[in-house]
């Protein structure tokens, strides 16, 4: 009777979480719709957490009104000027697609001017490393590079088609963020007692999880956002066309550790030096090492500091491969795992090393 009674609860036991993972999976199926709005609600509430720990010293008593006035900072300082840098960007992008379209600006005709202002010495080393066929590279873009560009920009002047669904999705974001912010740590308590882990190695993967999110987006968007700003001004005070599309392309590529915005600032000024605009191309190359560099070196050490910071090869790796499967959420999910790996394997390590004493 007794071997009965444990039987029938092993088979409940399972059947219960058989159930559990069903109810969980369709749940998960049912948020994923919305799945970057909740990614971005929890973020921006990790981020401004501290701030709604301030207005509280002020307003204890009034807890939805300082996660209100939470919401209105965050509004002030990330959603309106993303607004306006995604507008600006449209119509920069509207200018550029419009040249293409026209034959103002072609692609092929940067290649010749390049071909020609390549040294007789420079041009027989790229033809000894098999890299010198101009000739290949200009029918490249004449034909499916160029096509590839004006898809891809025309792409960008159909985003006004999703306008609804994406203030939908930034509604559902500010609505949640509101409670994160409100019942954040109510809502980790709930969620820390659900999961069977010993209450010190959640501490610490809760802790790790905070701690990288906090210093991707300080460390990363903050610096990213500074260095395309100067890189934009930079570009458009050398008389450079599109300088706000190229201003975010350096913002951009400033989240790929190890690479930066050389990636779009060096190929840049080889342009210009080769193209006869000698100063413009030496001060953008001042810029680049000087100026917009700089900010990486001194900047991101201070809003993050080095202990927090995840080896470089990691992140460029991690941050890579987010970004492959995640799109641009990527940036921040990549780090986070790889943060959340290195965290499970000190644990797994530190039990061992109990274990074996």
């Amino acid at each position: 009777m007794v071997s009965d009674g444990k039987g029938a609860r092993a088979s409940g036991y399972w059947a219960f979480l058989v159930v559990l993972i069903g109810v969980s999976l369709a749940f998960a199926a049912i948020l994923l719709p919305y799945f970057a709005a909740i990614l971005w609600a929890v973020i921006v509430a990790i981020l401004f957490e501290p701030a709604y720990r301030r207005l509280l010293v002020f307003m204890p008593a009034r807890r939805n009104g300082a996660a209100l006035l939470t919401l209105l900072m965050i509004l002030a300082i990330v959603v309106l000027p993303a607004a306006l840098l995604t507008v600006a960007l449209l119509n920069e992008a509207a200018t550029v697609y419009q040249r293409i379209q026209s034959g103002n600006l072609d692609p092929e005709q940067i290649l010749v001017a390049f071909e020609s202002g390549i040294p007789t010495w420079l041009s027989d080393a790229l033809d000894r490393f098999g890299i010198g066929n101009i000739a290949a590279a200009k029918d490249m873009f004449g034909g499916g590079a160029a096509a590839g560009v004006r898809a891809v920009l025309g792409q960008a002047l159909t985003i006004g088609q999703g306008v609804f669904d994406l203030f939908i999705k930034l509604m559902v974001m500010l609505y949640l963020a509101f409670f994160l912010i409100r019942d954040g740590e109510a809502i980790q308590q709930r969620v820390s007692s659900a999961i069977p882990l010993q209450t010190d190695h959640l501490e610490l993967l809760v802790e790790r999880f905070i701690v990288v999110v906090r210093a991707t987006i300080k460390g990363s968007i903050v610096v990213a956002i500074l260095q395309g700003l100067i890189g934009g001004v930079v570009l458009w005070a050398l008389g450079i066309e599109a300088a706000l599309l190229w201003g975010v392309l350096m913002g951009a590529a400033s989240l790929l550790p190890a690479v930066g915005t050389g990636l779009v600032w060096v190929p840049m000024a080889l342009y210009l030096f080769l193209s006869g605009s000698i100063w413009q191309g030496a001060v953008l190359v001042f810029c680049g090492l000087f100026v917009i560099g700089m900010v990486d070196n001194v900047v991101r050490p201070v809003l993050v500091g080095r202990e927090t910071r995840i080896p470089d090869y990691v992140v460029l790796i991690t941050t890579l491969g987010g970004l492959q499967l995640f799109g641009l959420h990527g940036i921040v999910i990549g780090p986070v795992i790889a943060a959340m790996f290195i965290a499970v394997w000190d644990i797994a390590a530190t039990m061992r090393a109990q274990a074996s004493a």
